[in-house]
């Protein structure tokens, strides 16, 4: 059922991947009670939610074929979808690596493609959500930094070609707790302490503000996350520093010494 509330988001089209995960709940939550039409796409189906693993072409295009049945076109595609797996950035990528980059870069390049006929009939936007890791790497997320920068990169070659058609935003959330963090913290590698959290509310707040509000090229989802990433950007040996000084912090307090990765790592340093 959706809201009669009237507003900029009020009968908008919209498709969420990743709906079925925490931050996608509330967001396709949010834009219902705004008014916005919403079909979400995730591995998990449910109620409003078409089952497909964005890593098939195939499922993709029938998922997306049908959103848009249910819809009657599309007006904003927010691609939410991602993973988060540990990895030693010195070890031949495997499994892990490749799936982090299928999810996280081509799986959003996928549904866009797909849905890009149905975008530009509307003039609608694309808003993809990377990372503030894309520019402040921390250990230990090689695979996850790499593709949520290259979908940055993505993002805007896409604006460079569909721009005069379409609207093209990248969001970069901060860490949030929630279960994409799962796999590295049973590896012993949590990013608690180590990056400053940002709750899951900033988030939601400013996908909902990018799809009624003008279109942006580059968000950060508070703003002292927008000075930490142009701090990366224009300082990055300095974030680096305070990362690694962080991170021997965190080791003399046992805090990764159930971690084989993070304890090569930290022999590796010298931190004692």
């Amino acid at each position: 059922m959706q809201s009669r509330q009237r507003g900029p988001l009020a009968g908008k089209r919209v498709l969420v991947t990743g709906a079925a995960g925490a931050i996608g709940s509330a967001t396709c939550a949010e834009l219902r009670r705004r008014g916005a039409c919403v079909v979400g796409l995730d591995r998990r189906g449910g109620e409003g939610i078409i089952q497909a693993d964005v890593t098939s072409s195939e499922a993709v295009e029938r998922a997306v074929a049908q959103a848009l049945n249910e819809l009657g076109g599309l007006d904003i595609l927010i691609n939410l979808a991602g993973i988060g797996l540990p990895q030693d950035a010195g070890t031949p990528p495997g499994e892990d690596v490749a799936l982090t980059l299928e999810v996280n870069l081509l799986g959003p390049w996928t549904v866009t493609a797909y849905a890009l006929p149905a975008l530009l009939a509307s003039r609608g936007r694309v808003i993809n959500v990377a990372s503030g890791l894309a520019f402040a790497t921390v250990p230990f997320a090689s695979a996850y930094a790499a593709s949520k920068r290259a979908l940055a990169a993505w993002s805007d070659a896409l604006r460079m070609e569909y721009g005069s058609q379409i609207g093209v935003t990248t969001v970069y959330p901060g860490y949030i707790r929630t279960p994409i963090h799962a796999a590295a913290e049973a590896a012993g590698l949590s990013l608690a302490d180590l990056v400053r959290e940002e709750p899951l509310e900033a988030v939601v707040r400013t996908l909902v503000r990018c799809c009624g509000g003008r279109v942006r090229r580059d968000v950060a989802t508070t703003r002292l996350g927008a000075l930490e990433i142009g701090l990366a950007r224009h300082l990055p040996a300095l974030v680096d520093l305070v990362i690694l000084l962080r991170l021997r912090r965190l080791a003399r307090a046992h805090r990764y010494d159930r971690s084989p990765l993070a304890r090569r790592m930290i022999k590796r340093w010298g931190i004692t």
